[in-house]
């Protein structure tokens, strides 16, 4: 009696353990061939998900940085339109027309056209930069929860580069809950974004508008005043270089660069019926990169000006900080909600990224260890600090691969070159891609670095005159990398397939 007892119950367990497993692994995502047209999503999915995405908590830390690097406030107003506007036609025309014909991830394609080993370095590096940026949207999302618990965020300007011991538990599990919400899939995430992204716009806007008092706002008749004085000055804060015009345009249309002339987000896209759905872009631009980070701006200006009239002396603007000013406990829950609205596709796309270097491993384990990094790297205040900085080098080094997937698919039939010549040949390393992918990275970081780092400030001597005089922010390089990307990788291709031609009947 006690052992059939005993067998039974530890039955149970066992029985529980294998249903989970099978039902995780019921998760297709189709990673590895295209998506069947019975998965294909509408217009609705896509304008919540880049809505909800893009409205996100790097709203807040962005917007802020503008502030802080001292833009003019018709910098921010047109620099940020155009800039937006360009990103938005970068989706359209250049990512989602990819994404419908091929329907296969970023990776794959990769694959394709560069062999496997590069794209086992793209996709592993790819996931870990993924991870850190996922980890800073759950940072942003811990500061909205600590703030009413009373738990100090951590501030990195004033010297505090580890949080405490409750802000680190908090963030284990804000960011448990978005790993788990990432390993349900595509369909989830488009549900959660349908669910989130319709009232986030407002509560910025409605937290912006009730700031503006603060800074003397008393209509529109003088609100362009007010925001040359005490918003957008001109005058960047102690320590932070300044922007202009130029700088706004390059964040706003490059910030995303390794998704859309990066083609990063052909691993979305490849649900969509239509290319025309690249369109829906425009909800996450402006009503987020535009609308969002103006908002967030006068936020963070009200913010900082009510902290010195009250004489603090370091003001902190995390994002917790000034959506709880601005908005009260909706900020806060906004700032919560829109931390994983980010985070989720990031935690996804990276998932997908380490699978390709772990091929034996469940998609939903995989995402699972991306979780554990990404709580980590959400522990480190100086990822937030430096997220300007990060976004530039992430857009700088991962865009070039991806680049090539365009001029594969659309200028190498018009040049009589063979699409995908890697596969076709069996390469296991593509050097045109090698080049064109470190080459352009190489060529645009030095011209960068020479006049950023003293150790490198030896390379202005051995440059011709007007490359010694070019002082590019690291933003405004990654518009050259893509275009010296592109033209070192198509010019090797030339050479490469005139040396080996394919026969023809090898050509697609």
């Amino acid at each position: 009696m006690n052992t059939k007892t005993q067998s039974t119950s530890a039955s149970v367990p066992s029985k529980v353990k294998s249903t989970l497993i099978e039902r995780l692994d019921a998760l297709y995502e189709y990673d590895r061939e295209p998506v069947h047209e019975s998965k294909l999503q509408g217009w609705r999915t896509f304008i919540a998900m880049f809505a909800s995405e893009h409205i996100a908590g790097t709203e807040f830390v962005l917007g802020t940085l503008l502030v802080m690097h001292g833009v003019r406030a018709v910098d921010v107003f047109g620099g940020l339109a155009l800039g937006n506007l360009l990103a938005v036609l970068s989706w359209a025309f250049m990512c989602a027309p990819v994404a419908v014909k091929e329907r296969l991830t970023i990776y794959w394609q990769i694959r394709k056209i560069a062999g496997p080993y590069l794209t086992v370095v793209y996709s592993g590096l790819f996931a870990l930069i993924l991870c850190l940026l996922a980890g800073s949207m759950v940072n942003v999302s811990t500061t909205a929860v600590t703030l009413p618990l009373g738990i100090a965020s951590p501030n990195y300007a004033a010297g505090q580069t580890v949080p405490s011991v409750p802000w680190i538990l908090i963030a284990v599990g804000v960011g448990t809950a978005i790993a788990v919400l990432a390993v349900l899939g595509f369909e989830r995430l488009a549900h959660f974004a349908k669910v989130v992204a319709p009232w986030m716009p407002f509560v910025f806007l409605s937290g912006a508008i009730a700031s503006l008092p603060s800074l003397g706002v008393t209509g529109l008749g003088n609100f362009w005043q007010i925001a040359n004085e005490k918003i957008w000055t001109g005058e960047p804060y102690p320590g932070q270089m300044t922007y202009r015009f130029w700088h706004c345009v390059g964040l706003a249309w490059l910030c995303n660069i390794a998704q859309h002339m990066g083609m990063g987000d052909v691993t979305i896209f490849r649900y969509a019926r239509k290319w025309q759905m690249g369109f829906c872009s425009a909800f996450g631009m402006f009503i987020g990169h535009y609308l969002a980070w103006i908002c967030s701006g006068v936020l963070c200006a009200a913010y900082v000006h009510s902290q010195r009239a009250a004489g603090a002396a370091d003001p902190n603007p995390t994002p917790g900080n000034i959506a709880m000013f601005g908005a009260g406990y909706a900020g806060i829950v906004c700032v919560l909600l829109a931390g994983w609205t980010t985070a989720n596709p990031t935690l996804y796309r990276a998932g997908l990224a380490f699978q390709v270097a772990t091929p034996n491993w469940r998609r939903w384990a995989v995402t699972l260890a991306a979780g554990i990094l990404m709580i980590v790297t959400a522990c480190i205040p100086a990822v937030l600090h430096y997220l300007d900085r990060i976004v530039a080098y992430y857009g700088l080094f991962f865009m070039p691969l991806g680049a090539f997937i365009f001029i594969d698919f659309w200028l190498f039939p018009r040049l009589g070159l063979v699409r995908n010549y890697a596969q076709q040949r069996g390469l296991r390393l593509s050097w045109p891609a090698a080049v064109g992918w470190f080459g352009s990275f190489g060529i645009c970081f030095v011209l960068y670095a020479k006049d950023q780092y003293a150790s490198m400030a030896w390379v202005n001597s051995y440059l011709p005159t007007f490359l010694s005089r070019y002082k590019p922010d690291l933003f405004l390089q990654v518009l050259p990398a893509w275009l010296i990307a592109v033209s070192l990788y198509t010019v090797c291709s030339l050479i490469q397939q005139r040396l080996h031609p394919l026969e023809q009947e090898q050509k697609i």
